[in-house]
């Protein structure tokens, strides 16, 4: 198809070509060329007719096709070839028509592989008008001037040559209109006055567009001046008009300090004309190269050698997610092989493809160079919802700070639950008298004395520093000098506070404010880092007195027994870990097994569980459930703590993903769609204790408003089916149970988290405020998205590639609580066994891994608010949570003002100390791995352990 197009335009320019020839003789040029000629011509359009013909049978629409371009050139030059050829002379006629068929020449470059980015293709489209009509006009003027008007006698024509026709349509075009050539006829002024009008407009419009387009070119291919002293990053990757307006926003957003940081693009296309309206908005902090990072001479133009970081987008809606990631894995070691000394921050769809980037010469993640798995931290927060539902919202808040606070405070009568402040995650040295302290006593002074909420550590270990981070840590290990602390504050002169702390200057200090940089040289000095992991015995020391001991803390080191602590070290029924100690295993599980039917009595019996629903079809790229999984089967939970997880979609597409988790335990398969009620009660949807609803990427739609259409319905159709109970107890809409008005009627709602891949288009999943509700927009709002429902979209992980320029240890902190602290070492191992997990060789849990905290939504229970009057606060909640338990509470879910069947809550993120609880809160938790989640799983471990307890020790757990 491609050769036989080729070669119809070749004979078609050929034909022209002996056209002008033709020209050139009857005007009485000396040229002479053979007779043979005619039969060359002839012969040619020969093939045009044997090629129109063809054209005629394959036409679907006959009446159409001979109304096409096409059609009507070979109508008017086919003819006159042959009556020349039967009358043995020329005759011009309409051969001139065969110049539009030079329309046809940007499809041709386009064939050849010439043409191959939108500005090369429009500068050919352009040439191929422009040309074309040039030549086909002149052709007319030429042929009506020299045969006159055929009503006139005498006849009123002139002699004027074929070049003085291409002259007199260019003077016409351009509005110049010399009047040196004139035409005689009436046909000819009748055609120049409406080429004058069609040609005014092509004119107008196509020339300054190709001055503009090379132009645009010449200057998107210069060289970055670098200046000594001045900031600047290079972007490059997908580079799109969504991609840079998001990334601007959020760029620009963060780069808040006194030093503004340039931004270089690096585009392996021209920019469309909207993103050149971008580029123009932001001139002051934006500048385009064309090239590509694969070339040196590009990188050397944009001056990656002096930038301060290479940031490198992925394309998160691509159909081929391994190609995208591979693409940008190729720039990576482009950059690296070239300028092996700068920083790049790239982002990776699938979370199997960030194993090849350590294996690059020179990447170096203590050098800055970081890796944003965009799957790996949704799916994530997606697991991390299901239990603990609002967390995106609050994470959000504190991560990105993108809530509009102005907005919900307008709708919030009590302005105290929101304070003036936003705070947010910030990172900062500690100071150096905190050495030798464990994290808990750091945790309660910095509440305590500077209000600051310290949620874990950088710890730097071995000779090549490498570093790890603890959130809230057990108290068996003490801090060192020069530990860099995450806290959740309002601004950075806060944290600074930790760092100035003093205890021979500050220990009588009670307002923050007065602490400030000492220069006293009392102080206290610990041990060298590298006894950091130094094991801790003794009290915890609390207000001046030794406060219980937590429990299971001071135990003896344990194993896991069918899902509980065995102090005694029995062999029976151990818990298997993987060999990195962080996640359950188990032997794999064949699909058959593990697919459930309607019948089945697993599938009747399904009880507080999590259901996935899942789109995807045989064809679909992979999701990564594996991902979702792996923080749902973090070792920091016991064996009893697992909830089943349920996966509804298409068999074929779940078997595609089921060698990839087929080593974790408690997992079901049921074949179905979550748009059929029938499946969803066969899989006891009513029983989940939540639900999440994936998709995978799809190009079936090209409007953004109905991509997420699968996913939408589905969540519309799991709230029809919830039950309505005219009046009962709150019931199970979290893991915990939250206390309320018992006489007002309430709805059990399931929490649902959907992914959506178009953030507008949570406009169709909120629900609808009711008229008497005293805040209107309440469903608008992100932070009352659970229970009712919860949606999470891409636009969060967007923000992430601008925050880890700033801080890299923002994006280290967010991945371990979200992720339990997967490693470069499992995620080795993971690609290296395609089957999944390997067993640890050693069925002992390992305490490095077992001593990771997990996240927790616990209700006020009786022992926190032991001793403590009704007007108790978030701040006397926090010290009594940190001091019994070592649960370090971080965040408040709260009822909505009555009336409010749904019981929906909103978040506050890091409340204010002397906020009044109140007892349906609901507190945002990190809890140490050894403190039961689950009234069944609390029973059962003290009932165990009651007959072990010594002395004083405190067993007792807070209520979930």
């Amino acid at each position: 198809m491609c050769f036989q197009v080729i070669l119809v335009f070749l004979l078609n320019i050929g034909s022209l070509i002996i056209y002008f020839v033709n020209l050139a003789e009857e005007e009485g040029y000396q040229i002479s060329f053979p007779d043979s000629i005619i039969y060359v011509d002839t012969g040619f359009n020969a093939f045009f007719l044997f090629y129109f013909g063809l054209r005629f049978v394959a036409a679907d629409d006959k009446l159409r096709f001979w109304l096409e371009l096409n059609s009507l050139v070979d109508f008017f030059t086919i003819p006159p070839v042959f009556v020349s050829y039967y009358i043995d002379r020329n005759w011009l006629g309409l051969r001139f028509l065969r110049a539009l068929r030079l329309l046809e020449l940007p499809r041709i470059l386009q064939f050849l592989r010439v043409t191959k980015n939108n500005y090369s293709i429009k500068l050919s489209k352009l040439f191929a008008v422009f040309i074309g009509t040039w030549l086909t006009a002149a052709g007319f003027i030429h042929l009506i001037e020299n045969n006159g008007d055929p009503w006139v006698q005498p006849p009123n024509s002139q002699s004027i040559t074929y070049l003085k026709c291409m002259y007199l349509v260019m003077v016409t075009m351009s509005t110049v209109g010399y009047g040196d050539i004139v035409v005689q006829t009436a046909l000819g002024r009748t055609f120049i006055i409406f080429f004058i009008i069609g040609g005014l407009v092509l004119f107008a419009n196509i020339i300054p567009e190709v001055v503009e387009i090379v132009e645009s070119h010449k200057s998107y291919k210069s060289s970055y001046e670098v200046v000594s002293g001045k900031n600047y990053v290079v972007v490059c990757g997908n580079i799109t008009l969504e991609s840079v307006t998001t990334f601007l926003q959020d760029f620009l957003l963060q780069d808040t300090g006194k030093v503004c940081t340039e931004i270089l693009f690096l585009g392996e296309s021209l920019p469309s004309l909207e993103l050149e309206a971008v580029f123009k908005c932001y001139s002051a902090y934006t500048t385009f190269f064309y090239g590509s990072a694969l070339k040196s001479g590009d990188l050397k133009r944009v001056g990656m050698e002096s930038a301060n970081a290479c940031l490198i987008l992925a394309d998160v809606c691509s159909p081929q997610p391994y190609t995208e990631d591979t693409c940008n894995i190729m720039r990576v070691l482009s950059i690296k092989n070239h300028y092996p000394n700068t920083r790049v921050i790239l982002q990776i769809i699938q979370s199997r493809n960030k194993v090849h980037l350590p294996n690059i010469p020179n990447w170096d993640c203590r050098r800055g160079d970081n890796i944003i798995c965009l799957a790996e931290l949704k799916l994530g927060f997606i697991a991390q919802s299901c239990l603990v539902p609002g967390l995106s919202t609050l994470l959000t808040s504190l991560f990105i700070g993108k809530e509009n606070t102005e907005t919900k405070r307008k709708y919030l009568k009590d302005k105290m639950l929101l304070g003036d402040k936003d705070y947010k995650v910030m990172t900062f040295q500690l100071s150096n008298d905190f050495a030798d302290m464990t994290f808990i006593e750091v945790c309660r002074l910095c509440f305590v004395k500077l209000n600051l909420v310290l949620l874990g550590v950088e710890l730097k270990f071995g000779s090549r520093g490498e570093s790890t981070i603890l959130i809230n840590p057990s108290s068996r290990i003490k801090l060192h000098r020069n530990t860099m602390g995450f806290f959740i504050a309002h601004s950075l002169a806060e944290v600074k506070k930790a760092q100035f702390y003093c205890k021979a200057c500050h220990s009588d200090v009670q307002d923050p404010e007065q602490i400030k940089k000492c220069h006293c040289k009392r102080r206290v000095h610990s041990r060298h880092f590298s006894e950091v992991l130094k094991l801790r015995s003794g009290s915890l020391v609390s207000r001046g007195e030794p406060a219980k001991s937590r429990s299971f803390i001071n135990l003896p080191l344990q194993r896991f027994v069918d899902g509980v602590l065995d102090v005694q070290g029995k062999e029976n029924s151990r818990v298997i870990l993987d060999p990195a100690g962080r996640f359950h295993w188990c032997d794999a599980v064949p699909l058959q097994e593990a697919l459930l039917s309607c019948n089945d009595q697993a599938a009747l019996n399904l009880q507080d569980h999590i259901l996935v629903c899942v789109f995807g079809d045989a064809n679909s790229p992979l999701i990564g459930l594996q991902d979702f999984v792996m923080p749902l089967r973090a070792s920091n939970f016991t064996y009893h703590e697992l909830k089943d997880i349920v996966f509804l979609g298409s068999l074929e597409y779940l078997q595609r993903e089921w060698k990839f988790i087929q080593n974790f335990p408690k997992l079901w398969l049921f074949s179905g769609s979550a748009l059929c009620c029938a499946d969803l009660r066969a899989v006891n949807v009513r029983d989940c204790s939540a639900c999440a609803i994936l998709s995978s990427n799809t190009t079936a739609s090209s409007n953004p408003s109905l991509v997420d259409t699968e996913s939408i319905l589905a969540t519309l159709n799991i709230r029809s089916m919830q039950d309505k109970p005219s009046s009962a107890s709150l019931d199970a809409v979290f893991r915990g149970r939250a206390l309320g008005n018992q006489s007002e009627p309430c709805y059990k709602r399931i929490p649902i988290t959907t992914e959506l891949k178009s953030s507008p288009n949570a406009q169709f999943i909120n629900q609808a405020p009711s008229g008497n509700s005293e805040i209107p927009e309440q469903d608008q709002l992100s932070t009352t998205a659970a229970p009712a429902g919860a949606i999470f979209s891409d636009s969060f992980l967007n923000s992430l590639l601008s925050m880890t320029y700033y801080n890299h240890r923002i994006l280290a902190l967010l991945q371990t609580l979200v992720t339990s602290g997967t490693s470069p070492a499992l995620e080795e191992q993971l690609l290296e066994m395609d089957s999944g997990l390997s067993r640890s060789p050693d069925d002992m849990v390992q305490n490095v891994s077992q001593l990771r905290c997990k996240l927790g939504l616990l209700p006020l229970s009786e022992r926190l608010l032991t001793g403590v009057t009704q007007e108790d606060s978030f701040g006397d909640v926090y010290c009594k949570a940190l001091d019994l338990f070592g649960i370090l509470c971080f965040g408040l879910y709260r009822l909505m003002k009555e009336p409010n069947p749904y019981k929906n809550r909103f978040v506050i993120a890091r409340p204010a100390s002397d906020l009044k609880m109140l007892p349906t809160d609901l507190l945002f938790c990190l809890v140490p791995f050894n403190v039961a989640t689950t009234d069944d799983q609390r029973g059962e471990m003290e009932s165990q352990l009651g007959s072990k307890k010594t002395g004083s020790t405190d067993t007792s757990m807070p209520e979930l």
